[in-house]
C-alpha cells in the first residue's frame, strides 16, 4: 500500500507542476482580456486617482482625433494594428510602444502632444496581444522588440527614409531599448523611454514581492509558463544588455516616486551605456507620468531631445 501511495504522489507531481505553470501564464502572460483595452482604464492607487481627471481629459482629447487604422504581420505571422496620425509629407515620425496590458492611447495621450505640436507625424501601435492586435502572449519587450524592426520597416516602405523616434512607456519602453540592440536602420535617429524596467526577471519577480508571493517559488512557475504556453524564453532579452549595443541616442525618463518599476532600473539601464544614454528623474512623479507631474520640464526635455536628433 506504501509504495502504491508513493507511485500515486510521484505521479501527480508533474501535473501540479504542469497545472500552476499554466495558471502562473495565465495571470502574468495571457491576454487580452475585456478591461485592458479600455483607455479609460487607469491604474490603480492614489498616485493615479490624484490626477484622474486630467488623464481623463488627456486621452478624451486623443480620442477625438482622426486617424488610419493601419496594420502589419509580425515575423510569427500575427495581424499587429496601429493608429497612424498624419501631420506633414515627409515629416519625421514618432513610433509609440505601450505598456504592459495598456492602450496606445491612453500611454500616449500626452506624448503625442509633443509630436503633434512639431509638426512630426505620429505612429502609436497596439502591441501584440493587446488592443486590436492578434497573440494571446504578453512578452513583455522579448518579443515585442522584433515587431517594433516591423513597424519601421512598415513606415520606411510606406513613407521612404524619413527620421524615425522610438517611444516606449513602461513596458513599451524596455521593449524599444530591448530593441537598440538590435540592427536598427540608419533613419532611426533616437530612442525615448519612459519608466522601463531593466529586465522581465526582475520585474516579474519585484511583482510577486509586491504581492507578498516568494518570487523563489512563484518565478519557477512563471517561467516554465511563459516557456510552454507562450513560448517564451524569459532570459533571451534584457533592456540593460540591449543598450550596451546601441548606437543611437537614448533619452531616459523616470519618475523618483514610481511604486511599480522602482527609478532604480532605470539607473541600471543608463549605466550600461553612458556614452549614449541621458537620464532624468522627475521628483514625486508615479509610474508613467512624468508627464502630468511637470508638463513643462518634460516638454523641454523631449524639444531638446528631438532638437539634438532630427532638428526642427
Amino acid at each position: 500500500m506504501r509504495a502504491k501511495t508513493v507511485a500515486k504522489l510521484l505521479a501527480a507531481v508533474p501535473v501540479a507542476v504542469f497545472g500552476a505553470a499554466a495558471v502562473t501564464y495565465g495571470i502574468t502572460f495571457y491576454s487580452p482580456y475585456k478591461p485592458q483595452n479600455n483607455p479609460h482604464m487607469l491604474p490603480p492607487g492614489k498616485q493615479y486617482k490624484a490626477e484622474s481627471e486630467r488623464m481623463h481629459a488627456l486621452i478624451s482629447d486623443l480620442e477625438a482625433i482622426p486617424c488610419e487604422t493601419v496594420s502589419i504581420t509580425s515575423h510569427d505571422g500575427l495581424k499587429l494594428c496601429g493608429r497612424y496620425y498624419h501631420k506633414n509629407d515627409g515629416a519625421p515620425i514618432a513610433i509609440g510602444f505601450h505598456g504592459y496590458r495598456g492602450t496606445a492611447i491612453r500611454d500616449f495621450s500626452g506624448g503625442s502632444r509633443i509630436s503633434f505640436a512639431r509638426g512630426y507625424n505620429l505612429l502609436i501601435v497596439d502591441e501584440r496581444a493587446c488592443g486590436a492586435s492578434q497573440g494571446h502572449t504578453i512578452g513583455f519587450g522579448i518579443k515585442e522588440r522584433f515587431d517594433c524592426l516591423a513597424w519601421i520597416d512598415y513606415v520606411n516602405k510606406r513613407f521612404g527614409e524619413v527620421p524615425i523616434l522610438l517611444y516606449g512607456v513602461s513596458m513599451g519602453a524596455a521593449t524599444v531599448l530591448m530593441a537598440s540592440g538590435l540592427d536598427l536602420p540608419t533613419n532611426v535617429k533616437g530612442i525615448i523611454a519612459d519608466s522601463p524596467y531593466s529586465e522581465a526577471p526582475a520585474i516579474i519577480k519585484k511583482v510577486c514581492r509586491d504581492l507578498h508571493v516568494s518570487p523563489k517559488i512563484a518565478y519557477p512557475f512563471l517561467n516554465l509558463g511563459a516557456r510552454i504556453f507562450g513560448n517564451l524564453r524569459l532570459n533571451d532579452a534584457s533592456a540593460a544588455e540591449a543598450v550596451r549595443y546601441a548606437r543611437v541616442p537614448i533619452l531616459i525618463i523616470h519618475g523618483e516616486d514610481d511604486r511599480f518599476v522602482p527609478c532604480e532600473m532605470s539607473r541600471v539601464i543608463a549605466e550600461a551605456n553612458p556614452a549614449m544614454v541621458t537620464r532624468h528623474t522627475f521628483p514625486k512623479a508615479a509610474h508613467g507620468i512624468s508627464y502630468i507631474a511637470d508638463t513643462p520640464r518634460y516638454e523641454s526635455l523631449i524639444h531638446a531631445f528631438f532638437d539634438q536628433m532630427v532638428g526642427t
